[in-house]
């Protein structure tokens, strides 16, 4: 089992749903885990789940859109816990539109949260796992959508399709500073954001027939992969897109 024991890991939107599983997971592996999320009430009640469950956890609020933000947040952990060793960029959102009906605004919204969101905060992990000098390691969350795009959803396809790059290159460019990074592809997951989708049955229908293990995944199933990836020491495995969607895209 993976041993985070002394370790600071951040996990970006980690008070509810796929975030707030992540953030299980690193925390029973031993972490101190760190949410930054906007909402203060609802990070208030994640730490308190997390406390139940034996989790060492505390939230800064964060707008991860906003560089100032970032950057206040990534001080004000540093200077509580001394260090950050890994970065969990997981804050995300999604608005559905028919593609001739997406207002440029909507398309901005996604994209600033999602894409621009991951890469202020993996900057800010950038900047301070180079000044500090004793490596670290980031997971960048994607989707599968990245692979088979969808319906309505080109904003949201076209962040998490980036994103994928985004971790590819910062794998690359960060290896000599002994950062490991990989990006993270869950298939469905359930989670309060697809609230909608799991109430219509015909989709429910379509998407567990082509999923191998005919059902979807919950967030508490991410907790190892999540503490395996966090693991700054496993510096040879960087670079990977871990699937994790209970075989629907080899389906």
């Amino acid at each position: 089992m993976t041993d985070l024991t002394g370790r600071t890991v951040v996990v970006t939107g980690g008070n509810s749903g796929l975030g707030l599983g992540m953030a299980e997971g690193v925390g029973r592996a031993g972490a101190q885990v760190v949410i930054w999320s906007r909402t203060a009430t609802r990070n208030e009640k994640a730490v308190a789940a997390l406390a139940e469950a034996g989790v060492r956890a505390s939230a800064v609020a964060c707008d991860t859109s906003d560089e100032a933000s970032v950057d206040k947040a990534m001080a004000e952990t540093t200077s509580r816990y001394g260090a950050v060793d890994c970065m969990i960029a997981n804050a995300g959102i999604a608005a559905a539109a028919p593609y001739a009906e997406t207002s440029l605004d909507d398309w901005h919204r996604v994209l600033r949260t999602n894409l621009d969101g991951t890469f202020l905060c993996t900057r800010a992990a950038a900047r301070h796992f180079i000044e500090r000098g004793e490596g670290g390691a980031m997971v960048v969350v994607s989707s599968t959508i990245s692979r088979y795009g969808g319906a309505g959803q080109a904003a949201y396809t076209t962040s998490k399709s980036g994103l994928v790059g985004l971790g590819r290159t910062l794998a690359v460019e960060l290896a000599r500073h002994r950062v490991r990074v990989n990006i993270l592809v869950p298939g469905w997951v359930a989670t309060a954001m697809n609230t909608h989708l799991r109430e219509n049955e015909a989709f429910m229908r379509a998407t567990t027939a082509r999923t191998p293990v005919r059902r979807w995944a919950q967030p508490d199933e991410f907790h190892e992969v999540a503490a395996f990836l966090a693991d700054p020491t496993l510096m040879y495995h960087t670079g990977n897109e871990v699937i994790v969607d209970g075989g629907y895209t080899v389906y």
